[in-house]
């Protein structure tokens, strides 16, 4: 007896990410995107001894955090807000957002939405060697 299966991938939410990942791979004219927020990170073999000591950090959990803009206000407007209130910002509509990583810029993007859930397409993404200039001089 044959099983059938009940759930269709349109039914499944991450179906929706999962196209849209697909559709960005097509977009990029053979050039692999980034692999870390993809999932396609290269492991190195257990077998080597500075290569195990980064396969455990490669699991520690991060805080990504995407920002709209900011703006400096004084206390007084502060303790003005109430619901409906608005906060303008120094961010242009349509302008890039950033990509934050524990505080530290590592990519620009622009906002998508998929199966009414915001996510972010990388338009620029900080190369590594000046992701560790930044840290090291901050």
């Amino acid at each position: 007896m044959a099983v059938e299966e009940t759930q269709k991938p349109e039914d499944d939410g991450m179906a929706d990410w999962a196209e849209a990942l697909q559709e960005q791979k097509a977009s990029t004219d053979g050039h692999e995107p980034g692999g870390v927020l993809s999932g396609d990170v290269p492991r190195p073999s257990a077998g080597d001894a500075p290569a195990a000591d980064i396969n455990m950090v490669l699991d520690i959990p991060v805080q990504l955090s995407v920002e709209l803009g900011r703006t400096k206000v004084p206390i007084k407007h502060i303790l003005q807000l109430g619901q409906g209130s608005v906060v303008e910002l120094d961010a242009l509509a349509g302008e890039p957002m950033d990509v934050l990583v524990n505080g530290y810029l590592i990519a620009q993007g622009e906002v998508v939405v998929v199966n009414d859930k915001f996510g972010i397409r990388l338009t620029d993404v900080v190369t590594p060697s000046e992701r560790l200039r930044r840290v090291s001089r901050g």
